[in-house]
């Protein structure tokens, strides 16, 4: 496990160095594996991870169903709300299905729609990790809107190399360092030889150079 103090330094270094810019840049990890057969489905990484500080981005979550749990999704502010008829509709417009599928990371549905969206939006949503999580009838869904909206989603699929989004460069370092820190204990807990499985961890801007961190 990186030390702390590590993190941090790493981060204010790739902030110093990034480009001037007249907007907040995201922050994000490149962790690239070793000793591992990422062709076997059980050593792939398939995880949400709550950020003690969120990304400082907005995170778009949207919400199939009908009811009650529509009401929740509105008064929990989801940023798109999808009815059963909505969902048959999309499966006859690929372009408009493919577009959902991409602008909005995580997808709750209600679970006596699963079996439509499996249909209808699953050539869609499958393939980008955004299959919607199940919720039974009559579950309190918004403090999992809330949990979400501080979450980011990790898939590696069958790649050595992938990125995490951490921050924004208009946060303090100390809490980019800390989501830091939450991402790679993670990853460390499902890596079958844990951190011996983990070649290098850079940290950047969007526009920044890599500073390295392990």
């Amino acid at each position: 496990m990186v030390e702390r103090a590590k993190i941090v330094d790493a981060v204010k270094t790739a902030i110093e160095k990034a480009p001037k810019r007249n907007f907040s840049e995201s922050v994000d990890i490149t962790v690239n594996l070793k000793n591992i057969d990422m062709a076997q489905p059980k050593n792939r990484i398939d995880e949400t991870i709550l950020l003690p500080h969120g990304t400082g981005r907005k995170v778009g979550i949207a919400v199939i169903g009908k009811g009650d749990i529509t009401t929740q999704a509105r008064e929990a502010g989801v940023d798109l709300v999808i009815g059963p008829e909505e969902v048959e509709r999309l499966g006859g417009a690929p372009r408009e299905a493919r577009s959902v599928a991409s602008a909005y990371r995580f997808f709750l549905a209600e679970t006596s729609v699963m079996p439509q969206v499996g249909r209808f939006l699953g050539p869609r949503l499958g393939p980008r990790g955004r299959m919607p999580t199940p919720i039974p009838s009559g579950t309190d869904i918004r403090p999992m809107v809330e949990r979400l909206r501080n979450s980011v989603k990790i898939r590696t699929k069958d790649k050595k190399t992938f990125h995490v989004k951490v921050g924004s460069t208009g946060m303090p370092p100390e809490q980019i360092a800390e989501n830091i820190d939450a991402v790679l204990r993670r990853i460390e807990s499902v890596l079958e030889q844990g951190s011996m499985n983990i070649r290098s961890v850079y940290v950047k801007t969007t526009m920044g150079p890599a500073e390295r961190l392990v």
